[in-house]
């Protein structure tokens, strides 16, 4: 008898065993408040609207339909909404991968509830207990020396041949740059490239400039240091499929004495270096580490020396509610991560020596929004031709369709930013 494939991706479905996601027996207990949830939500909802069936099949239109995004739901019962108040985006999903609530397009809902941040308050993120239970089972899963491989390979060792299924041929795992004004004719492979050209160029690369990436990834920043700007590159992953995947690359195109890669915790790094260049990495450190993050790259710099990031931002002024509340993405999806408060993470660098080029930021949240949209267009793509890697089920398929539209609905709506920066050590 054959023996089955193993399956594949389960620990992210999983991932929710010890987090608190809502209960039916709660919708039963605090069904009469629904309606004023409801009136809150449309009082919130300044920008935009939400179309919604409710579950006596009656309709209302929540916010505003004339100024901005339209979304469509329909709640087959109240569970979603004792979800979503009591363990916010994580019940959500949870509400929405048991078909408690279903929509034609789930973005513009994750749209709204960003761009209406500040009038929907804390609306959208767990409450009471369960939040702080919620977060104590994050802190235990933050990025320690003990934790970081773990994290890393929860997320970047699901397997080389599934990023390859929807990524594009750079294997840029980070937003693309794409021309202005955003269309849907530029190649994602060709707006990948400018996003990493962009970076590079902030370097001031030499033949012969010695450059260090921290979060190398499948190594494609580091091929194109090597062969167009002739530097000479190490690059640090603690993924153990990623190094793989970066080593064959850079040896089929006959770079392997030009870069190379490591498995090596940022913390550990020893040597001195020209440049560094870190793409998307620092969200996966978590806000305790950032200090460490910043030191280890002023310590790895050689006075001088220049580092160019792009990184992941949240609006400042939410910071303070996202920090205390595990979402759908720290469950799920990364876990020990945190976006950055810009100003906070700009204080750590300048606490650790470096000089902060405010005057060189350029954001760019919306391309990271068509960045997802393209990725969860090849995704979809896949599934539908029966591409997906045997071992991955239509469960594992479902939560990531939903991260990558939830990620897509918050670059939209303008909550989160994606940019790049340079640093200098003087």
């Amino acid at each position: 008898m054959n023996a089955q494939p193993p399956v594949r991706g389960q620990h992210l479905l999983r991932a929710d065993r010890r987090f608190a996601t809502g209960s039916s027996w709660l919708a039963r207990l605090l069904s009469p408040g629904f309606q004023r949830l409801l009136d809150t939500i449309d009082k919130g909802l300044v920008e935009g609207a939400i179309q919604a069936t409710l579950p006596d099949g009656s309709f209302r239109v929540l916010g505003n339909p004339d100024n901005g995004p339209v979304a469509v739901c329909e709640l087959k019962n109240w569970v979603p909404l004792v979800r979503l108040v009591t363990t916010g985006s994580v019940g959500w999903y949870r509400s929405w991968a048991e078909g408690e609530w279903t929509s034609p397009d789930p973005v513009p809902i994750f749209d709204l509830f960003m761009r209406n941040r500040h009038p929907l308050g804390e609306l959208g993120r767990a409450q009471g207990p369960l939040r702080f239970f919620n977060l104590i089972w994050h802190a235990f899963r933050r990025n320690s020396r003990a934790n970081a491989r773990k994290n890393i390979a929860f997320h970047y060792d699901l397997g080389n041949d599934f990023y390859e299924l929807w990524l594009d041929r750079t294997m840029s795992y980070s937003s693309a740059l794409f021309q202005e004004p955003i269309g849907r004719t530029e190649p994602l492979e060709a707006a990948q490239h400018r996003k990493i050209t962009a970076l590079l160029d902030r370097l001031d690369l030499k033949p012969g400039s010695t450059l260090l990436e921290i979060g190398c990834g499948w190594g494609g920043l580091a091929e194109v240091a090597a062969a167009e700007y002739g530097a000479d590159v190490t690059g640090i992953t603690l993924s153990v499929e990623q190094k793989a995947y970066a080593d064959d690359r850079v040896e089929k195109a006959g770079l392997s004495d030009k870069a190379r890669f490591e498995i090596c915790d940022y913390r550990d790094v020893i040597g001195r270096y020209d440049a560094v260049a870190s793409v998307e990495m620092v969200e996966a450190v978590g806000e305790q580490y950032w200090g460490a993050y910043m030191e280890a790259i002023a310590g790895a710099l050689k006075p001088g020396g220049r580092a160019a990031l792009q990184y992941i931002e949240i609006d400042d002024a939410i910071f303070e509610s996202y920090r205390t509340d595990a979402d759908f993405i720290q469950t799920y999806i990364f876990p020990g991560g945190m976006l950055i408060s810009e100003s906070r993470f700009r204080a750590a660098a300048e606490k650790a020596g470096l000089r902060w080029e405010a005057s060189s930021r350029h954001g760019f949240g919306l391309h990271y929004a068509e960045t997802l949209r393209r990725w969860r267009e090849s995704f979809d793509q896949a599934i539908e031709e029966g591409r997906l890697p045997k071992g991955f089920d239509q469960d594992f398929v479902k939560l990531w369709r939903f991260y990558l539209m939830y990620c897509e609905g918050g670059f939209a709506g303008g909550g989160i930013d994606v940019a790049q920066v340079t640093l200098i050590k003087p």
